[in-house]
């Protein structure tokens, strides 16, 4: 059963299927909301926070089919149609809702992700948000001492600060712990044999020094995706959009614009 995500939308509607952004683990739409604003120039922009993300509810199932389901009905919506793009988690969930709901995806764009099981975890980066005393916590940088001892990068410690929620109730996070560390084989895996191939207009975008999309998956991609194709952002790591937003998003214009 689809779950009715919170939304962020940037732009009026206009001709165009509007775009849905779905982001990745860990994140929520907020994270997207300058890309957002580029890109609803021309269309009306949705960003989603996921389930188990954000503001949206929480449930204790987080399979790629549930997430696709929750996107279509966002899709259904604001219309019936869309272009999606979608970041790591994310994005394998629009790859899952273009193979199953063809009719709703007018484009796809995937972002630093493949259509393939990852070997790595997030284990340890969901043992460092538990680590956290939240009692502790009056703002975000509160937070900072106890995920240091966890985390090494400070960038990646400054956007899990960004899952606290701070009221005069106390601190708490927007991501639902219990179920990803649950689900976690879920969310490193992509469901095999599901739906047919989306032979709609497809763009990968992936990051020169990220290892997260291989040459050796691009056989399972067009196998899927006839019609992929491949752009790469110079310089950029697994987070495109952040780490060299003015490239991305004219990668992302120019797809939209055909």
């Amino acid at each position: 059963m689809a779950l009715k995500l919170n939304t962020l939308v940037a732009g009026e509607p206009t001709a165009l299927p509007p775009l849905l952004i779905a982001h990745g683990l860990f994140g929520s739409a907020r994270n997207w909301g300058m890309i957002s604003k580029k890109l609803a120039s021309d269309r009306q922009v949705i960003a989603v926070d996921m389930r188990n993300h954000g503001d949206s509810p929480w449930d204790a199932v987080h399979s790629y089919p549930a997430m696709a389901e929750d996107l279509a009905a966002v899709i259904e919506a604001h219309g019936g149609r869309a272009a999606v793009m979608g970041h790591s988690m994310g994005g394998k969930t629009s790859m899952v809702l273009a193979l199953t709901r063809p009719e709703l995806v007018e484009r796809l764009i995937v972002v630093d992700i493949a259509p393939i099981t990852y070997a790595h975890d997030q284990d340890s980066n969901i043992a460092a948000m538990r680590a956290v005393d939240l009692s502790q916590v009056k703002r975000r940088a509160d937070a900072e001492a106890d995920l240091a001892r966890h985390v090494d990068d400070p960038v990646l410690r400054g956007f899990f600060q960004q899952n606290l929620r701070i009221s005069p109730e106390g601190a708490s996070w927007r991501v639902n712990l219990d179920a990803l560390s649950d689900q976690m084989p879920v969310i490193l895996g992509f469901p095999e044999g599901i739906g047919r191939p989306y032979e709609g207009p497809t763009l990968f975008v992936t990051g020169e020094t990220s290892a997260y999309t291989r040459p050796e998956n691009w056989p399972g991609i067009e196998a899927l995706f006839p019609a992929a194709r491949h752009s790469v952002i110079p310089g950029a790591g697994h987070w495109v959009h952040a780490e060299a937003p003015a490239p991305f998003v004219a990668s992302v214009e120019a797809f939209l614009a055909e």
